[in-house]
């Protein structure tokens, strides 16, 4: 295989990206993939089917010029619609407007635009190819196909994209131990829907443009719109323990008795909430860390594979984008040396890459309990506020990840020094309009510094 030939693991949303971007930067890839086509098979899912995608994964997608025809197959959000438990409901607004969005896409569509758009770059993908084993040494890979047969081939330079459960992962760590460790979160989830309503001039039963959210303090549901009318909706919950959570809830009648005390506004959305109740198993939760995600020159593991994180912030796939987009960009500027390549890139990304984890953790306790908590209101005005007066001081953390490029480990620390500040100027305050504004600016000009350039940079 001459140095330039790249094998990538996985053909899902990463594999393809990094297939796409490797091979218009003149390298010859080949991918590896053990599901069958999608385009062919159809999308076999097992994972959430929608996926929110935000300013660091359109930025990797618009280097390969899929961005509008992704956004052509998305539904805009443009915060949090809040559900109380009385039935009230109230949107707290991701960005200042509508240039600060987040957008719901469908894993299956995406994926196989992705596929198209590997295959047009001249990338090859081979499906029905699991990997049963890789012998680093030698720059092999053994594939097993859907009957049972193996193969071996040729790969002295292999990229692990094959999720959170990587054969390829599992390969590198017999060769040389990768300090793996998981940490559950305790939680997990179930996937129900909202169907269209019959009428196809207003297929949607509730705000379209929104990330619905049933807040109830240590568990909560999720919606998110789909292009046709739908929503898929999502249950999290304490796996055990004192109920509510998964292992007091048995079955679909005590899950529907639940739903009508806690959520009856959604309940009453989802006429099938028995059949999808007993159809889809509860998902787990957890966040993956290794100490290290490369072997040598000679295997890579990137997204998911390296660092799978909790689906709190959105950022799971952003955040894949973005190694897949830093990782070519590294290769086409020190094409001849992979090893160099590989340590830069863990280098760079993986304090990138623990800092989303911590951050998605924390997003989880803010989106089930915080944003009905007064207090965290009341944070959340005075810092719109600050970086309404002061835009070149304060960005909200949220801003920060999810509409900006800031590295992720700056947007954990500054967001950390900036809730220090404004809970310091809050205090004695039970009202924001009590606040001294000019003061307040004043101190937060003293006491942080300039945010950097690229807060103020899109596309």
């Amino acid at each position: 295989m001459p140095r330039n030939d790249i094998a990538v693991v996985g053909a899902g949303l990463v594999g393809a990206l990094v297939a796409t971007l490797l091979t218009q930067r003149g390298f010859r890839v080949t991918v590896y993939e053990k599901r069958s086509d999608p385009r062919q098979a159809g999308f076999q899912g097992g994972r959430s089917i929608n996926l929110a995608l935000a300013e660091r994964g359109l930025h990797a997608l618009r280097a390969t010029g899929l961005a509008d025809r992704v956004l052509e197959q998305a539904v805009m959000m443009r915060g949090r619609m809040v559900h109380d438990p009385a039935g009230h409901s109230g949107l707290q607004r991701y960005g200042v407007d509508d240039s600060e969005v987040i957008w719901s896409v469908s894993r299956g569509g995406l994926n196989t635009l992705m596929l198209d758009a590997a295959e047009a770059a001249g990338a090859t993908v081979h499906f029905d190819q699991g990997l049963a084993g890789a012998d680093l040494d030698a720059g092999t890979l053994s594939l097993r196909d859907a009957h049972g047969v193996e193969r071996t081939v040729e790969a002295p330079i292999v990229i692990g994209a094959d999720g959170a459960g990587s054969a390829l992962r599992a390969a590198m760590h017999l060769h040389s131990p990768l300090g793996e460790r998981v940490e559950e979160l305790g939680h997990g989830y179930k996937e129900l829907e909202i169907p269209p309503r019959s009428d196809p001039a207003a297929p949607f039963a509730i705000e379209r443009n929104a990330l619905h959210i049933w807040p109830r303090g240590h568990y909560m549901c999720i919606a998110l719109p789909n292009r046709e009318g739908s929503f898929t909706v999502t249950l999290f919950l304490p796996n055990d323990g004192e109920h509510p959570s998964f292992r007091t809830i048995a079955g679909a009648g005590a899950a529907e008795a639940f739903f009508r005390a806690d959520f009856p506004d959604a309940l009453a959305l989802m006429p099938e909430f028995a059949a999808d109740w007993s159809a889809h198993p509860v998902g787990t939760l957890g966040t993956l860390y290794l100490d290290r995600w490369h072997v040598g020159g000679r295997a890579l593991l990137i997204g998911d594979a390296a660092h799978a994180i909790v689906p709190f912030h959105g950022q799971g796939m952003n955040c894949g984008f973005e190694d897949a987009a830093e990782l070519a960009d590294l290769f086409a500027a020190q094409t001849d040396d992979a090893a160099a390549v590989f340590a830069e890139f863990e280098r760079r990304r993986k304090p990138n890459a623990d800092a989303i984890a911590q951050m998605a953790l924390e997003n989880y306790v803010e989106m089930r309990d915080s944003v009905a908590d007064p207090h965290y209101l009341r944070k959340r005005e005075l810092g719109a506020l600050l970086a309404e007066r002061s835009p070149t001081h304060y960005l909200p953390r949220y801003r920060m990840v999810t509409f900006t490029h800031l590295p992720y480990a700056y947007a954990l620390e500054r967001g950390r020094a900036q809730d220090m500040l404004v809970e310091q100027l809050l205090r004695g305050h039970e009202a924001v309009d009590s606040v001294d504004m000019d003061a307040a600016v004043r101190t937060l000009e003293a006491t942080l510094p300039p945010l950097p350039g690229q807060a103020f940079e899109r596309g």
